[in-house]
């Protein structure tokens, strides 16, 4: 089985020239987050996730599972995506009840939180691989694998214990086994095959450069801005001739409203040491042709702006002139 979807894995990158382009996610995972307000109010969300897409959702309410993109399902026939829909939603249930029944044995103390993660991963190379592991009040608690059960140390008799206990239960460890090392995988390609169009989409990065808030007395602040990017593995430093500067700070890559993405990297540096200093940006959109910004030739935003209102004022005058002369030629007729 595991030869064939590494076949499988092969055909679905032997796409040309676009092979050694191709940069998007090799994993797939469902998260879920158990709340436990007291023994009788509980809460479970759902997610699965495409690398770092969010693909499916969890509806608590109706207890259902919500595909948030067309090729969600990937290959799966309905009636397999069915069926795997009624196993978590079982599960869950089983879960909830199952953790309550032994809250008092683990001594959990309410209001407690349970948090995991299961999925798979697949490479260019080498067998897929599964995982799942389990946290508690967001502290490591244990992790399955290959019909074992391993606890963390941060889990203490707790971990140790529920890993005693779940060992018991070879049939439900047969059926982890089945979901992560068969199932997963199949689906994870097929995913990877039916999204192959947005997930090799490359949006090209726009760059800017802006002064932030003082740091300090005679210090300047600089943040270099990319923003509009797909997909989300970028490269951003700050370089002093081709020096990496080590004290460029990167922040959070941020999602945009259109799928794209948004980041800034600053620098402190002393006031009247920031000649020479540049930005470099490089992505996979922009085929080895880094973006390159120097400090001290950088645009402020305000002539940005200028640069985008000027045509449109431009714009409007000369319709307002153009309108003008008709209502005038109209006047003399």
């Amino acid at each position: 089985m595991q030869l064939l979807l590494l076949f499988w894995l092969a055909l679905l990158f032997e796409d040309g020239d676009n092979k050694e382009d191709f940069q998007g996610p090799t994993s797939f995972c469902l998260i879920q987050i158990s709340s436990f307000a007291n023994s009788t109010w509980a809460q479970n969300q759902g997610s699965g996730w495409l690398g770092d897409m969010q693909i499916h959702g969890w509806n608590s309410d109706s207890e259902n599972a919500t595909f948030l993109k067309p090729w969600s399902k990937g290959n799966f026939s309905d009636q397999e995506v069915t069926e795997l829909v009624d196993i978590f939603r079982v599960y869950l249930i089983g879960f909830t009840r199952e953790v309550r029944d032994f809250a008092s044995v683990f001594q959990l103390e309410y209001p407690f939180e349970i948090q995991g993660t299961a999925g798979c991963e697949v490479r260019h190379a080498g067998a897929p691989k599964s995982f799942l592991r389990g946290a508690l009040g967001g502290l490591d608690f244990l992790s399955i694998q290959n019909y074992s059960c391993a606890p963390a140390p941060e889990g203490g008799w707790r971990a140790k214990k529920f890993c005693e206990t779940i060992l018991q239960y070879q049939g439900i460890l047969e059926t982890i086994e089945k979901l992560l090392f068969l199932d997963c995988p199949r689906f994870l390609l097929g995913v990877l095959d039916a999204g192959k169009t947005d997930l090799q989409r490359q949006e090209k990065p726009v760059a800017w450069l802006s002064s932030g808030p003082t740091p300090g007395s005679g210090r300047l602040l600089l943040v270099c801005h990319v923003s509009g990017f797909y997909p989300k593995p970028v490269w951003v430093m700050w370089l002093r001739g081709e020096q990496e500067q080590p004290g460029s700070q990167r922040g959070d890559v941020l999602p945009n409203a259109d799928g794209t993405w948004y980041l800034r990297v600053t620098l402190d540096v002393v006031a009247g040491e920031d000649a020479g200093l540049s930005c470099r940006v490089k992505h996979s959109s922009l085929g080895g042709q880094d973006i390159v910004l120097y400090w001290g030739q950088h645009v402020s935003v305000g002539l940005i702006c200028l640069a985008i209102i000027l045509p449109l004022l431009l714009l409007f005058i000369g319709l307002a002139l153009r309108f003008m002369r008709r209502r005038s030629y109209q006047d003399i007729l």
